[in-house]
């Protein structure tokens, strides 16, 4: 007789939110529902210009996999995105288009910020190339790296994943956040 296969592997599930459980019905509040929901359907907007975008091709494809993540429908129309994902260098003459790719994005809307180049220009401290996108948009998570390895461009959309499940739905109406926004311009 065959003996059966163990694993030892350890399976990490999806918890759910904190609330009144009994059999066959469970209470919470509706905030925490959308943020599992939210957390874990992003459809991210690659924005990629140099090395950084070859990188999150190796963590899009079969070996890394982030559809394992919610991430499954990449999108290339910022209407139907909620994460911008802005990988490598963007020139002076690029800033004005990614604004509004950011702009044409419906809230919520979320930014992640991959390699050296977009968090702070690389190694390109010249006159023609953007320190850092954060000059034009708001940055939600940082992944520096020059380029960054997939593992750390997951990460970083695990700490998204993080951001989008704990926000609160009345944050983007607060104060805070109206004046981040005025900062930047945007209405």
């Amino acid at each position: 007789m065959s003996r059966p296969v163990q694993y030892n592997a350890k399976i990490k599930t999806v918890e759910a939110p904190e609330g009144m459980m009994g059999d066959g019905f469970m209470a919470t509040s509706l905030e925490k529902v959308v943020g599992l929901a939210r957390k874990n359907s992003i459809w991210p907007l690659p924005f990629a210009t140099s090395c950084c975008g070859i990188e999150f091709m190796a963590t899009a494809a079969s070996h890394y996999d982030i559809a394992r993540f919610g991430a499954e429908r990449m999108s290339f129309s910022p209407r139907q995105c909620d994460l911008l994902m802005v990988m490598g260098t963007i020139s002076k003459k690029m800033g004005p288009v990614l604004r509004q790719v950011y702009l044409q994005m419906a809230e919520p809307r979320w930014v992640l910020s991959v390699g050296a180049c977009a968090c702070s220009g690389g190694i390109f401290d010249t006159y023609s190339v953007l320190q850092g996108i954060d000059q034009i948009i708001p940055v939600d998570v940082y992944v520096p790296g020059c380029p960054p390895r997939p593992e750390a461009i997951i990460d970083g959309f695990l700490k998204i994943q993080d951001l989008v499940g704990e926000e609160s739905l009345r944050r983007r109406n607060s104060d805070k956040y109206k004046d981040l926004m005025q900062a930047y311009g945007i209405q």
